[in-house]
């Protein structure tokens, strides 16, 4: 059974730094497209980064590039995401989600791509 848990969620002030993790289990986790996604109150999920299997390709929705880093350990089944210069729009409950893939490059950003998904974890940004 696939299991994901993330981990690192908090209150943090505009500006300042997060760093995500998601454990996975129940999975060869090297065989596996991972991705972020987040949801804000009111909102729809929508996608914040992705990476591919062994982490050769990496894509990320406009509104995080250049602040958000997404990287995985796959000696430790886990993935991050890494979150600098936060803002009050980042605030959200953000979800990471698993794909099996066979392409090493694969990424997906399209919430029905990923039939596997953690509980989420609550990032709130505010002074």
């Amino acid at each position: 059974q696939v299991q994901l848990v993330e981990f690192g969620g908090g209150l943090v002030q505009p500006g300042g730094s997060l760093r995500l993790s998601c454990a996975a289990s129940g999975l060869t986790f090297s065989n596996y497209a991972m991705a972020w996604f987040r949801q804000a109150p009111g909102k729809e999920r929508e996608f914040v980064a992705a990476i591919s299997r062994v982490g050769l390709s990496t894509y990320y929705t406009d509104s995080v590039k250049g602040r958000f880093t997404i990287s995985r350990d796959n000696a430790k089944n886990t993935v991050f995401l890494q979150m600098i210069s936060l803002e009050p729009e980042d605030t959200a409950v953000y979800y990471c989600a698993a794909v099996y893939s066979l392409g090493t490059a694969y990424v997906r950003k399209d919430v029905n791509d990923y039939p596997y998904w953690g509980q989420g974890t609550q990032v709130t940004v505010s002074s």
